[in-house]
């Protein structure tokens, strides 16, 4: 019987098309593995078949390294934790599969893991890097598939207070991306140019949405007008002013994103902010965000990159919390590709 004071949880993380496994040592990172899917950029964009079956071929080898990174025996952890959803049916069908037969092989406890709440609890990892917030605080999480505000009362108690309404904010910056011809993912690839363009020589106009929802599929159809009209009147303008162009996306998503926060920071009066989800890994929010501390008197938390985007270190801290609680799932447990916080 494993004690509390050597609780080792092994995570498996496979929503979309990062295969990950980690292992997480009384609130500590022993290891934190992922595999990533160089097949969907050919198709601009993930495939869901091809991604359940990247998953099959990576998960052994992947759970495999973890534990062999973390220094343990398998038959060291104390549960096994997995994301249940939201994301892909068939990618999360391996991970909930495999999740369930290692723990019944062991016999150990299964941790079912919300991915939306592992974005946010992230920050719960004992690293030195990041900094944990204090309860109440208010998560913005970023990523290709979401776009939310939550009200975060304790590590369950979590209250989605803005979301989009139609696209994800990392939808944005990859459609804009494929308009511009960069290959895909766009994302790091437009923060990359946005630093050395000019951010206010194109405007873009804002979104009009009500509370503190989001809206960008009007934003996305903005870029796509300026961009023809453009074109007409010079063939290479997109060649003559990428960074300027990319700039210009940059400082408008980010002004959509910061203006709902000092509205929600407004309404809540909390002023602790984290955010989390792969888009958080821009340079550009991340500045913004820490502006705010002088500007708006803020804390900010801000997670290391390598729990920014899909990774399995985040569901398995939320599986060292649960554990704690006794919070344990049982074998009839199924994936869920919707799944809200």
């Amino acid at each position: 019987m494993t004690t509390h004071k050597d609780i080792y949880i092994l995570g498996i993380e496979s929503s979309c098309d990062d295969t990950s496994a980690a292992i997480i040592h009384n609130g500590k990172k022993l290891s934190n593995v992922v595999a990533n899917q160089e097949v969907h950029k050919a198709y601009g964009g993930v495939v869901p078949e091809l991604a359940s079956r990247a998953h099959q071929q990576n998960i052994v080898p992947v759970v495999q390294q973890a534990i062999a990174q973390a220094g343990i025996d398998k038959e060291q952890l104390s549960a096994v934790a997995f994301t249940r959803g939201p994301g892909l049916m068939g990618s999360l069908l391996v991970g909930t599969s495999f999740a369930k037969s290692l723990a019944l092989g062991l016999n150990i406890p299964l941790i079912e893991v919300n991915h939306m709440q592992a974005h946010i609890l992230a920050h719960f990892i004992e690293d030195e890097a990041q900094t944990i917030p204090n309860f109440p605080f208010l998560a913005m999480t970023i990523s290709g598939g979401h776009t939310q505000i939550v009200k975060v009362n304790h590590h369950f108690d979590m209250e989605v207070i803005g979301h989009t309404i139609d696209d994800a904010v990392g939808e944005a910056f990859d459609k804009s991306g494929k308009m511009l011809g960069l290959p895909y993912p766009a994302g790091p690839i437009i923060d990359k140019y946005a630093q050395e363009g000019n951010s206010t020589a194109f405007p873009f106009p804002k979104p009009k949405v009500p509370g503190l929802d989001f809206s960008f599929s009007g934003f996305k159809t903005s870029v796509l007008y300026f961009l023809q009209k453009q074109q007409k009147q010079d063939p290479d303008f997109i060649a003559k002013h990428l960074k300027d162009i990319c700039a210009s996306i940059q400082h408008a998503i980010i002004n959509i994103l910061m203006d709902k926060l000092k509205k929600a920071v407004k309404e809540t009066g909390i002023k602790e902010i984290a955010i989390g989800g792969g888009v958080s890994a821009n340079s550009g929010i991340r500045n913004a965000l820490k502006q705010g501390e002088s500007s708006y008197g803020w804390t900010t938390h801000i997670p290391k990159f390598e729990y920014t985007t899909d990774n399995a270190a985040m569901i398995a801290i939320v599986g060292y919390l649960k554990y704690l609680e006794g919070d344990f799932t049982d074998q009839s447990i199924t994936a869920k590709a919707r799944f809200s916080i």
